[in-house]
């Protein structure tokens, strides 16, 4: 759920294909390996920019999410989904508008909002380049560019249900040379607010999980509630609805509408 969880914004974000050819980016991040040869090349310089110039890096996880790893695929496709589930149920303050293939534009409701593009994704991977600002009452305007590595895992609990492990390494940016000089003073603060961030996404997501265990009927009725969710998203909420049910050992709940 990296768009939840975000420092970013941005109007655009487009990779300098001229540049591509002079940039590299190390495949370890935190002891996890990642496939950066499969990265589009035209991104490359664009991560290499933050991950060797960054201001702070932060490391969050393992942190668990109660979903199955094909449903959890296909949740982190869908951020604006996600967001609108999420303050319906009064879960959060999230809000996520779809800009353009793999883009994302998010707000957390609590002072930060940017743009998410994705990079980069396979089945235990994930890059995300970041824009944006974070506007608190403790630390200045904080804008910049952040890279997200996230690595997920599936495992399965003591009750045998499915989850995911996710852990996230992030490398931020500010875009103030003022603030980035002042680090060595800020990096605390910063890194700690980062990584309440980070965990607050995926934990929030988690939540989510527990909910549609434990009352499905709630949930889709929120789903349908007005403004109701295009069919396709209320279809796949139903979906995920079932399985979570099925794959819990209870019957799937019979849904109620509004």
């Amino acid at each position: 759920m990296a768009v939840l969880v975000v420092i970013g914004l941005s109007t655009t974000i487009n990779p300098d294909p001229a540049q591509s050819e002079t940039c590299s980016v190390p495949s370890e991040h935190a002891g996890m390996t990642f496939p950066i040869e499969k990265v589009d090349p035209a991104w490359v310089c664009r991560l290499h920019e933050i991950i060797d110039n960054y201001t702070t890096v932060s490391q969050v996880g393992p942190i668990r999410a109660g979903f199955p790893e094909s449903l959890y695929h296909q949740l982190l496709d869908r951020p604006p989904l996600a967001a609108a589930l999420i303050n319906r149920l009064e879960l959060g303050l999230y809000t996520s508008e779809v800009r353009g293939p793999g883009r994302f534009w998010g707000n957390d409701g609590e002072g930060a909002e940017g743009i998410v593009q994705l990079v980069y994704q396979d089945r235990t991977a994930r890059v995300y380049y970041l824009e944006g600002s974070y506007d608190t009452r403790l630390l200045p305007n904080l804008a910049g560019k952040a890279v997200v590595f996230l690595k997920m895992d599936s495992v399965h609990d003591a009750d045998g249900m499915e989850a995911v492990h996710s852990t996230m390494v992030s490398y931020v940016k500010l875009d103030n040379r003022v603030l980035s000089g002042l680090a060595t003073l800020l990096r605390s603060l910063i890194e700690r607010t980062v990584n309440r961030k980070l965990s607050k996404g995926v934990e929030t997501v988690n939540r989510l999980s527990r909910l549609m265990r434990q009352h499905p009927d709630r949930v889709l009725f929120k789903a349908m509630e007005p403004p109701a969710f295009p069919d396709d998203e209320v279809a796949f909420v139903k979906q995920v609805l079932e399985h979570l049910s099925y794959s819990g050992g209870a019957a799937p709940s019979r849904t109620t509408s509004p």
